[in-house]
């Protein structure tokens, strides 16, 4: 987000917010928001139904000395949610988001988000890669980004996993993104990053599982492939969907295009999925996602 001249992030917070639709709720946080001295910058709001539905709401605002007056104003606005049943959070965006990224092979996840967060359009840190085989390790080197080789061998799951989760503590992530990590997660791991888990993958699922889908596409004649990003659930590949994007094909792809167009699919779309995160536009509820622009 490109900020005034003369704004600084530390100024700039985003309150996010869900609760039962009811009339007021936006001219009572502008209030709310205005009676301490700040300057809506940006706002999106979304009901699931303007009678007895959910109202989402997300603001962006500037407020001089936000940092360091940011547990003051939770404090005040808390009666104000508790009086609408508010679901809510203040992020501040000075406060970079810490990512950790888990891959097995493939590297073109890996690399896209590698190349936005050098360009500036990933405004997160990718604090470490972590991988169940060695070959990204060259790759992580050359952007100087520490590598990790946890293997995960048959039986011995959870024995990875801690190791995994003991790393993510010591470099305190707040998001972990599956570039092509090809291990599910057991429940217990998923539980601790609750909504901080994206994952991507091809849109054939669950018709084309396995190791080579695009190959059982290409039998079939698909016309269309795609991808899905989406938060991590205890059930697989079943949580809130935050992204998807698809591609026309027909009779003249081979297999070996298909698989190139999909890996560009994967590549985007789990790279917007990440940015729309850490940037704090996604509000989860029930098994469905918001997306706010």
């Amino acid at each position: 987000m490109l900020l005034p001249y003369g704004v600084s992030y530390e100024d700039i917070g985003r309150l996010l917010i869900s609760c039962p639709d009811r009339p007021g709720i936006v001219a009572a946080v502008s209030r709310f928001l205005f009676e301490r001295g700040a300057n809506i910058i940006h706002s999106d709001q979304h009901s699931t139904d303007p009678s007895g539905g959910t109202f989402f709401m997300r603001v962006v605002f500037q407020m001089a000395g936000l940092e360091r007056r940011g547990e003051e104003i939770e404090r005040e606005f808390l009666p104000l949610a508790r009086s609408l049943q508010m679901d809510w959070r203040l992020a501040h965006a000075a406060r970079t988001k810490r990512l950790a990224i888990l891959v097995s092979r493939a590297e073109h996840a890996l690399l896209e988000l590698l190349w936005r967060r050098r360009s500036g359009d990933l405004g997160a840190e990718i604090a470490l890669v972590i991988a169940n085989h060695t070959s990204l390790a060259e790759t992580a080197a050359t952007w100087g980004i520490p590598f990790h080789h946890i293997p995960v061998e048959a039986g011995h799951k959870a024995e990875a996993e801690e190791e995994q989760l003991a790393l993510l503590r010591t470099y305190e992530i707040d998001t972990v993104v599956l570039a092509r990590y090809m291990q599910i997660l057991t429940p217990r791991f998923v539980a601790q990053f609750a909504n901080r888990i994206i994952n991507i993958h091809h849109s054939f699922l669950p018709a084309f599982a396995g190791a080579n889908p695009y190959a059982a596409a290409y039998e079939r004649g698909v016309k269309l492939i795609g991808a899905t990003a989406h938060y991590v659930t205890a059930e697989l590949d079943a949580g809130p969907i935050i992204e998807q994007d698809v591609q026309r094909v027909d009779h003249r792809h081979t297999p070996a295009d298909l698989l190139r167009l999909g890996r560009y699919l994967e590549r985007v779309v789990l790279a917007r999925a990440v940015e729309w995160h850490v940037e704090d536009r996604v509000l989860v509820y029930g098994n469905r996602a918001v997306v706010f622009s």
